[in-house]
């Protein structure tokens, strides 16, 4: 017999009382009492632990916000959570520590919102390593909850890395153009990486989150959760991407011959754009002999544009067979830069693709004197699964804190005698950032949620995308982004200098 759990759980959401780790549920009670603490989240490293550039674009906290502070806190909440913390604990063990009364009290007092107070960057901010991304002040009886939220706040780390990966490909993608593509033809940039993440997400929310996030910087997305969510519930119902009508080798398959199967994709979407996956039996025979023999049949269609696309074998190989079989049958113009254009024909290369292969890639490509706009790349896995907190050596640390003992900000630093990173002249700069240390000119965050939903009008997805466009190239790729404020502390609290 049901009991009805599962429904309920999936409706209502999971209530924000555990969603932390089990371990924070006691630290209200480690903490000194005080009157006010906050915690800072940040990027410790550029993508994959790269020096030579450490920017990254934040995104991802609307998703945080909105789908999970902006959930009324119960009573009846607060009592299910009690029934979980009392059986949530060691064999010989007491009922486990949590802050019961406090949750009551958010009941009671608080109208059921989390008493914090949360700023963090614009969506689509650009900036280095070591620039805090968001922040969170507690204050009162509450100011020992002030890191009862990281592991939730922390989730930002996934769609930030695949937002910065999905920069990093375009930034590729925009070098391979400036060399091999006339000015005219530069409009294909977006197009140049489609998300095929979707089937490998560990989930359909995975899926919304990263996809969006790669969205940021391309315009082709086969990831219809996140393009569908992106339009509507992020940009009034204007689209950000669009898609190809394109095969499968169970479609191949199901033709008696590959030509057959071919033939009917000219016919169906020969004025347009599509793609024929063409290793179904034997790849180098399929450009040699099957394309040839629709050759015909595609130009007197139209105008179309096939995308050939290998799905096997080397990846740098397999595009270039295809380039050069896409030359020999419907021959190639040369453009401005010297760089040849096979016409009506490309090829998307969608398996084995990460960063590094895509940069082998076109630079191969390049290499044999085809333009880079003769290529499409596709990534799965590399672009939504293949990434983790570490990429980015993503942390939330507390920062600060007003003991009622003494009542004067103590500010926290967190400096291991084993986690320092080299920066100017052999300095050893302490991956960490006390509150309040900018003017407020020159503060970025902003509230986005204060002991309660905020009235903040989020941008556009397409204004986002501008800022990600814009603050990327602005900013030098690995600058220091400590300020002397922040030093001066450091040589003050560091007890290894």
């Amino acid at each position: 017999m049901s009991t009805g759990f599962a429904s309920e759980a999936l409706f209502s959401g999971l209530p924000i009382g555990i969603l932390s780790d089990s371990y924070k549920a006691g630290h209200f009670t480690q903490y000194p009492k005080a009157t006010e603490a906050s915690a800072y989240g940040e990027f410790r490293s550029g993508y994959d632990k790269d020096e030579e550039d450490t920017r990254c674009v934040f995104y991802g906290i609307r998703y945080i916000v909105e789908t999970f502070l902006h959930r009324r806190w119960t009573r009846s909440d607060v009592d299910n959570v009690s029934k979980f913390y009392a059986t949530h604990k060691a064999p010989f063990n007491t009922e486990y520590t949590w802050p019961k009364d406090l949750f009551y009290d958010i009941v009671e007092e608080c109208d059921g919102f989390f008493p914090v107070k949360i700023e963090a960057l614009p969506e689509g901010m650009c900036v280095n390593s070591h620039v805090p991304v968001f922040q969170i002040t507690a204050k009162g009886k509450y100011a020992g909850l002030v890191t009862f939220l990281e592991t939730l706040l922390c989730q930002v780390w996934y769609p930030t890395t695949v937002a910065t990966l999905s920069r990093r490909v375009r930034q590729i993608v925009e070098e391979g153009f400036d060399r091999s593509v006339d000015e005219d033809r530069k409009f294909l940039v977006p197009s140049r990486l489609r998300d095929f993440g979707f089937r490998g997400c560990t989930c359909t929310e995975q899926s919304v989150v990263g996809g969006c996030a790669y969205l940021l910087s391309f315009e082709g997305s086969s990831t219809m959760s996140a393009a569908y969510y992106a339009q509507f519930m992020l940009n009034g119902g204007k689209a950000v991407t669009c898609t190809i009508p394109a095969t499968e080798h169970s479609v191949m398959l199901a033709w008696e011959t590959e030509r057959e199967a071919v033939e009917n994709m000219i016919d169906l979407y020969g004025d347009g754009i599509f793609a024929c996956v063409m290793d179904s039996y034997d790849y180098e025979r399929a450009l040699r002999e099957v394309l040839p023999s629709v050759a015909r049949r595609k130009t007197e269609r139209g105008d179309g544009y096939l995308y050939l696309r290998p799905d096997s074998g080397d990846p740098v190989e397999t595009v270039l067979m295809a380039l050069r079989a896409g030359h020999e049958v419907f021959g190639s113009e040369v453009n401005l830069k010297g760089y040849k254009v096979v016409k009506g024909c490309g090829v998307l290369q969608g398996d084995g693709i990460n960063i590094d292969v895509l940069r082998q890639i076109l630079e191969a490509v390049m290499e044999a004197g085809y333009s880079a706009e003769n290529v499409a790349f596709g990534m799965g896995g590399g672009l939504l699964q293949k990434v983790n907190r570490d990429t980015m050596s993503f942390a939330t640390k507390l920062s600060a804190i007003v003991p009622e003992s003494t009542g004067e900000e103590r500010i926290v630093m967190k400096a291991p005698k084993t986690d320092y990173v080299e920066g100017e002249a052999g300095m050893r700069t302490p991956t960490v950032f006390p509150k309040d240390l900018v003017s407020p000119e020159d503060n970025l965050l902003e509230v986005v949620y204060d002991h309660k939903p905020v009235d903040k009008e989020w941008d556009s997805f397409d204004r986002v995308r501008e800022r990600v466009d814009a603050t990327w190239r602005g900013l030098e790729p690995a600058a220091d982004a400590v300020s002397q404020q922040m030093r001066h502390l450091q040589a003050e609290h560091n007890p290894h200098e």
